[in-house]
């Protein structure tokens, strides 16, 4: 069976710009889920930054890309229209896409969902209780019932996108909200999934259930083999 062909995209600003987040993650947001991922057989991974050329995302990057990883938060504007264009085509034609924490607002999750992705939020070091609420999904592969992440950001409903064609996680937090932290979708061929976990300022993305859930939903998203996609005009198939 051939590799998963993973491409990890991050802004890369935070680590950049200021010592505490870079004190988090030294080598990057990307670096630190790669880092995670190369823990698993199975995948060939890249990272890709907001600052490179393209945007990181041309278009044979693209096209050498199984699933695509999103992290972002401060620049979500400065993501050119041409890569948003050309990482929906690909998800329409199959390309699986992971959007982690505040990705949420991203460009790409955005026209994706066709809403505006918003929420409420609050940091304040509290405690995360992600529950599994689908148990026999693959995403929940190797999981207990429930993943406590000491301290994050906390998101909270109403969550405004489309009601997931699965729901896998539900999150809680102390202040008594809750929300709905593992969605899962499908546009054209491709599969996206959002996980919620994942503030800057937090070691979120070292912890070991955190990263089970990457690897299974890289796995879960990766495309399948399955009819082509056949559009427009077409002669009649011969009878009998």
């Amino acid at each position: 069976m051939n590799p998963i062909r993973v491409t990890i995209w991050n802004e890369y600003r935070h680590e950049r710009e200021d010592e505490r987040y870079r004190a988090v993650y030294p080598d990057g947001i990307h670096g630190a889920i790669a880092q995670g991922l190369g823990l698993e057989s199975g995948f060939t991974i890249r990272t890709a930054t907001l600052d490179e050329p393209e945007n990181g995302l041309p278009e044979d990057v693209l096209m050498e890309t199984d699933v695509l990883l999103w992290w972002g938060h401060k620049a979500h504007e400065e993501v050119d229209e041409e890569t948003v264009n050309r990482v929906q085509g690909r998800v329409l034609h199959g390309m699986g896409l992971v959007v982690l924490h505040s990705g949420h607002h991203s460009k790409i999750f955005r026209r994706l969902m066709g809403t505006s992705a918003n929420l409420i939020w609050r940091v304040a070091d509290e405690l995360e209780r992600i529950w599994v609420v689908a148990p026999s999904h693959p995403i929940a592969r190797g999981l207990d019932r429930y993943i406590e992440i000491e301290r994050e950001e906390m998101y909270g409903e109403f969550f405004d996108v489309p009601p997931p064609d699965e729901l896998v996680f539900i999150s809680w937090f102390p202040g008594g909200e809750v929300f709905r932290s593992g969605c899962c979708y499908t546009r054209g061929s491709g599969k996206i999934f959002y996980f919620r976990p994942g503030h800057e300022s937090y070691p979120t993305f070292y912890n070991p259930d955190v990263r089970k859930v990457i690897a299974n939903a890289v796995r879960w998203a990766a495309p399948t083999d399955g009819p082509p996609r056949v559009f427009g005009n077409q002669a009649a198939l011969p009878s009998g």
